[in-house]
């Protein structure tokens, strides 16, 4: 005997009905019988549909039992930023060639918008997303990821050269600045002492100068020892420039520091280069005293373009910004305040050595500095030795000590001192203080180029555009990709560790831009009415910033905040009931609104999950 489900139609007066029957079969007489045990016409289509399955044989399981998930990983982080650096051909950059090498820088530099970490511990987060699995690299050591820095390091020409034809155009703008970051150890032979950009000045490191188009997008960057001051690189980045990358035509941009007046006169001998920079405060000072600057020119206007003998075939396009003139104050005002502070603590230290010398009582003397502008009375000092610090006593040791401390906010021409064996006084010198106030906010821009190429509002603008490599050292040191501290003691592992750097930063902030409208960034910056004012925000970025919500409703996130919902996205690694793992198969899950809506900004689409 059988049973099976029966689904018998009959019409009547064109209507058309079904009965679901639960029918035994069996044989009697040698003929094949129905036996109907149940009618199931009006059951739930689910339990008719798991009786029939059941009658035929099927073996029936809970829906929790039917998989197994051996594996799950993060993954929609990784799809998003392995799937950008391929948008961006970044495999070919790095070789036209596919190899194993590849795919292990191509992991690092995805691992390093991920999740910054040293090589060692890349290797140990391998397992963590589903990035190692993605580009079959699981069983990657620590030193084959050196190996693969190694291969890097070897085709820094190449990639820089592909960068350079792909960013850099005859008669552009070329960006150029260079930063610090601190090293550990003390065996790269790069690493040295010099001027820490990172606060901190007993710590090795090494400098690295980055060179970018006019809209910030990286073509080169290079590692110099630690000591190495900013204008002695400037010079091999317009010969790689020229000879190496073949654009001679180019306009080169860096700040005071960089493009010296040095520096301007080795360009002047090479025909077809141009430069803008700005001048430094003495010079600009020397401007206004041979009356080539008018303080009152900048009464009605805020740009203006002057000639000075001083500097022939050139124009200097001179700037006033009463908003960096009132910060500029501001830090001037604070800084003499702080310098006075401490000032205060060497005349007690002084009082104190003179009330010993003496033999007077410790709590008699009180230090009694000449009052300094804006204090009506002397201070009074404490009378404790804990207090007041050593007593100090000689000419020279109080000149020493006294030097440190008006030198560590820079505002020794600031004051007058006067020191004895015995004394010390100070007062603030009003003179240098209104000679520097009368250029607050004030700046002064010099360029070869013609006013039919750029004219002066341009001129700013394209001066302006610094503030992308500034962005981009942020990004590097500050944020998100943790170039420091550097770990390595090989040299050419030091210039690969920064070059791998570069290409996450560019892969990163191709990402962002396209992800602007979901971030706390401007997608559309408006167009600069006044080239001297700061730069306008558009009116969706604002309301981005007041209301912490999109346009579509989705919070606003920051980038790493962002990357992290899409790592929610997972996939996972699916065995199939009593089928073992050969017949395992991955499935991610399902894209939330926002991540879907990540993946389209991106132009991804969800299909690359």
């Amino acid at each position: 005997m059988a049973m099976h489900v029966a689904r018998v139609r009959r019409t009547v007066k064109d209507k058309t009905f079904e009965s679901i029957l639960l029918r035994q079969s069996y044989r009697e007489d040698g003929k094949v019988k129905h036996r109907t045990l149940a009618h199931m016409t009006h059951w739930p289509a689910q339990l008719v549909s798991v009786i029939e399955r059941t009658v035929r044989g099927e073996q029936l399981i809970a829906p929790g039992e039917a998989f197994t998930i051996q594996r799950s990983w993060p993954h929609g982080h990784v799809a998003a930023v392995l799937g950008t650096a391929q948008r961006m051909k970044l495999e070919q950059l790095l070789d036209p060639k596919s190899s194993r090498q590849r795919d292990l820088v191509l992991a690092m530099i995805v691992a390093r918008v991920l999740q910054p970490a040293s090589k060692l511990a890349t290797t140990r987060l391998w397992t963590a997303t589903s990035l190692a699995q993605t580009l079959e690299v699981q069983d990657a050591t620590a030193d084959d990821l050196y190996a693969a820095l190694d291969w890097l390091r070897e085709r820094q020409d190449n990639i820089e050269q592909r960068l350079a034809k792909r960013h850099l155009e005859p008669g552009g703008l070329v960006l150029y600045d260079l930063s610090s970051t601190y090293m550990e150890g003390e065996h790269c032979p790069l690493a040295k002492r010099g001027y820490s950009r990172d606060g901190k000045p007993g710590q090795l490191q090494i400098e690295f100068g980055l060179l970018t188009n006019a809209e910030g997008e990286p073509v080169a960057i290079e590692v110099f020892p630690g000591n190495t001051a900013d204008p002695a690189t400037f010079q091999g980045q317009v010969t790689k420039v020229k000879e190496r990358f073949g654009v001679a035509d180019v306009v080169w941009v860096g700040d005071r520091g960089m493009i010296t007046g040095a520096q301007v006169r080795q360009l002047q001998q090479q025909a077809g280069v141009s430069w803008i920079t700005a001048l430094r405060a003495p010079a600009i000072q020397q401007l206004v005293a041979a009356g080539a600057i008018q303080l009152s020119l900048f009464d009605t206007q805020n740009l203006v373009e002057v000639e000075d003998p001083r500097y022939p075939g050139e124009r200097l396009v001179v700037c006033y910004n009463p908003l960096l003139g009132h910060k500029r104050a501001k830090k001037r005002e604070d800084m003499l305040a702080a310098t006075e502070q401490e000032l205060d603590k060497v005349v007690a230290m002084v009082a104190r050595a003179a009330a010993d010398h003496a033999g007077l009582p410790g709590e008699a003397t009180t230090g009694e500095p000449a009052a300094a502008a804006g204090r009506a009375e002397p201070r009074e000092q404490p009378a404790r030795r804990g207090r007041v610090g050593t007593p100090l006593r000689g000419e020279g040791k109080i000149g020493e000590r006294v030097g440190r401390v008006v030198n560590k906010y820079a505002m020794a021409k600031h004051f007058r001192r006067t020191i004895t064996d015995d004394s010390f006084s100070y007062e603030r010198d009003q003179a240098s203080i209104a000679a520097e106030a009368a250029l607050d906010g004030l700046y002064v821009l010099r360029t070869n180029l013609t006013k039919q190429r750029l004219d002066s509002a341009a001129v700013v603008v394209a001066y302006k555009s610094l503030e992308q490599v500034e962005d981009a050292f942020h990004h590097f040191k500050l944020t998100d990709l943790e170039v420091r501290p550097v770990y390595h003691y090989l040299e050419e592992r030091g210039h690969a560790h920064v070059l791998l750097c570069m290409l996450a930063y560019s892969l990163q902030r191709t990402m962002e831009r396209a992800l602007a409208p979901l971030l706390f960034k401007d997608e559309a910056i408006p167009q600069r009415d006044d080239p001297v004012a700061p730069a306008p925000r558009s009116v969706e970025a604002t309301r981005k910033q007041q209301t912490k919500l999109t346009a579509e409703g989705f919070p606003v996130h920051s980038f790493r905040t962002l990357l992290a919902q899409l790592g929610s996205l997972v996939k996972n690694r699916v065995i199939p009931h009593g089928l073992g793992s050969a017949a395992s198969f991955d499935m991610t899950t399902q894209p939330s609104p926002l991540q879907a809506r990540a993946f389209e900004l991106l132009g991804l689409g969800v299909k690359a999950l």
